[in-house]
């Protein structure tokens, strides 16, 4: 059976466990990890997933660095945080803002909108190379998030549609028909569902003619054009495509939390996804959810831990103690856990056999 399968059936069933032990369970999914990770941090890594997906086909596959892929994140958040929680300042009729179908066609509408947003910034940009893409896409992640903050020019008193820098309250749940889908056990189902859904879209993508003309432009532009591989094209497509599914994480985050405010989307939490991908292996699909997971675990393992190995320990003891982690990572496994955990059964087989 093909490995990726495999993945795929196991991820499905860790999904229906934990959802099942929630809600069974009374003391819930946080009980299996001594309150560590939660349930509502479950949530979280499968929409930071769909992102750090987008971003690994994008840097990892393609080669093209993004230090903004945050702003396409909350792009997606914002549209359907305004469409839903400000209808009625826009005009829209109440009987469709109040529709349970409206915020479920927004999420598609928003992915279109930043698709398009990704393609007319895109053409130019990625045009660019090395660090110079890299400070080209931070440029536009830090412009975006300004625009949230400043209500995109518009002067509050004429027309709040951002909120400002407190953002947008209020959004509402998802619902179909009646049948509305929280609390968040039934959120949790939906955000996984995605998750999935994404990884096996960019598993069949890497795995087919596109794949291995993605990889052979991360190798080399110039040979990949000899070979009949349209550069331009295929960087504008990913770049495009990873800006989509990071619209629908945002959307999906936005009816999850149930507000919006620009510190959410801005250059740290750009800076976050691209650390993500390079933990879990950027050249991996599967090194999303492991790099997402892990890094979340670890600063609430800090976070929740620390105090008990020094006393009095406070943020700043937190913070250097992530970057010594980030280190050693990067030193023991420079591809990745995954990949780092394949070498590691690599070698430990033939060591298993002579002995």
């Amino acid at each position: 059976m093909n490995r990726n399968l495999i993945g795929i059936i196991l991820l499905t069933l860790f999904i229906l466990f934990t959802g099942w032990y929630e809600i069974t369970q009374p003391e819930g999914f946080s009980s299996l990890t001594g309150g560590i990770v939660t349930f509502d941090a479950m949530v979280r890594i499968g929409i930071l997933t769909i992102v750090v997906v987008g971003l690994n086909l994008l840097m990892g596959y393609t080669g093209q660095a993004s230090l903004g892929q945050a702003a396409f994140y909350g792009l997606g958040a914002y549209f359907s945080a305004i469409l839903t929680a400000r209808a009625g300042v826009l005009g829209i009729p109440e009987t469709i803002a109040k529709a349970w179908w409206w915020p479920w066609l927004l999420i598609p509408a928003g992915m279109a909108l930043t698709g398009l947003f990704a393609y007319l910034v895109g053409r130019p940009i990625l045009r660019l190379k090395g660090h110079y893409l890299a400070m080209a896409t931070l440029g536009l992640g830090i412009v975006v998030v300004i625009l949230f903050r400043e209500n995109f020019g518009i002067s509050a008193n004429v027309l709040s549609l951002t909120g400002g820098s407190d953002g947008i309250p209020g959004i509402p749940r998802l619902r179909i028909g009646d049948y509305e889908l929280w609390p968040v056990t039934r959120y949790f189902f939906l955000v996984w569902g995605a998750a999935i859904l994404s990884i096996i879209l960019a598993l069949n993508i890497v795995n087919s003619r596109v794949g291995r003309a993605l990889r052979a432009i991360h190798s080399s532009d110039l040979a990949a054009e000899v070979i009949g591989v349209d550069t331009a094209i295929f960087k504008t497509r990913v770049f495009v495509l990873s800006a989509m599914m990071g619209s629908l994480a945002g959307s999906l985050y936005a009816h999850f939390q149930a507000a919006v405010s620009p510190p959410t989307f801005d250059f740290v939490a750009s800076l976050e996804l691209v650390i993500m991908a390079a933990m879990g292996g950027m050249t991996s699909v599967w090194g999303a959810p492991f790099g997402v997971a892990l890094l979340l675990i670890i600063r609430e393992l800090l976070r929740a831990r620390m105090h008990r190995l020094f006393e009095g320990a406070g943020g700043e003891f937190e913070v250097v103690a992530f970057g010594l982690i980030l280190i050693l990572l990067m030193i023991f496994a420079p591809d990745g856990v995954i990949k780092g955990f394949r070498s590691l059964i690599t070698r430990v087989r033939p060591a298993a056999a002579k002995s």
